[in-house]
C-alpha cells in the first residue's frame, strides 16, 4: 500500500494559509465600509504658522507680517547686541595677549571690558602684551576685530 500525498502538517498549513486570506479580506471590506467617502483635498491639508505649530485652519493672509533687515542678522559666536559698536569710533585698551610668530592677540577695552581679537593685518605700528593702544572695530566671521591698531605713548 502507498502512502497519501498529502500528510497532517501539510493539511494544517494549508488551513491557516486559507485563515489568514480569509482575514485579510475581512480587514479590507471593513476599511471600506469605514472609509470617509468624498474627503476634499482641503479637508487633508495641514497648515504650519509662524512658530512651528501645525493647524488645520489657513493663515489670515491679511494679519500684518513683520519684516526682518537683514544687516540686523549677526552671523558669528559674539552677538551681545552691540551691533552698534561695530565701527566709527576710535576706542583704547591694553594688550592683553599677542602672539608675535602667529601675528594675533586680544586687547581688553577700558571702557567695557570686552576681549576684542587682534590680527597682526590690522596694525599700524608693532605691539607687544601690556601696551595700551588706540583702535577701531569692524564686524568679522567671529565677532568685532580691532582694526588700525596703534601703540599710545
Amino acid at each position: 500500500m502507498a502512502r497519501p500525498q498529502e500528510t497532517f502538517n501539510k493539511k494544517e498549513l494549508e488551513k491557516k494559509r486559507l485563515q489568514k486570506r480569509k482575514e485579510k479580506e475581512q480587514r479590507k471590506e471593513d476599511r471600506k465600509a469605514n472609509a470617509k467617502e468624498g474627503s476634499s483635498f482641503e479637508d487633508m491639508l495641514a497648515y504650519v504658522d509662524e512658530y512651528g505649530n501645525i493647524s488645520s485652519t489657513p493663515p489670515d493672509p491679511l494679519k500684518k507680517k513683520s519684516t526682518i533687515k537683514t544687516d540686523d542678522i549677526v552671523l558669528g559666536s559674539r552677538n551681545n547686541g552691540s551691533v552698534n559698536q561695530a565701527g566709527g569710533a576710535t576706542r583704547q585698551g591694553r594688550v592683553t595677549f599677542f602672539n608675535t610668530s602667529k601675528g594675533f592677540g586680544f586687547i581688553k577695552d577700558t571702557e567695557n571690558g570686552e576681549s576684542i581679537f587682534v590680527h597682526s593685518n590690522g596694525l599700524s605700528t608693532p605691539i607687544k602684551e601690556n601696551d595700551l593702544v588706540s583702535f577701531e572695530t569692524e564686524r568679522g566671521f567671529k565677532g568685532l576685530n580691532a582694526v588700525r591698531v596703534k601703540v599710545v605713548k
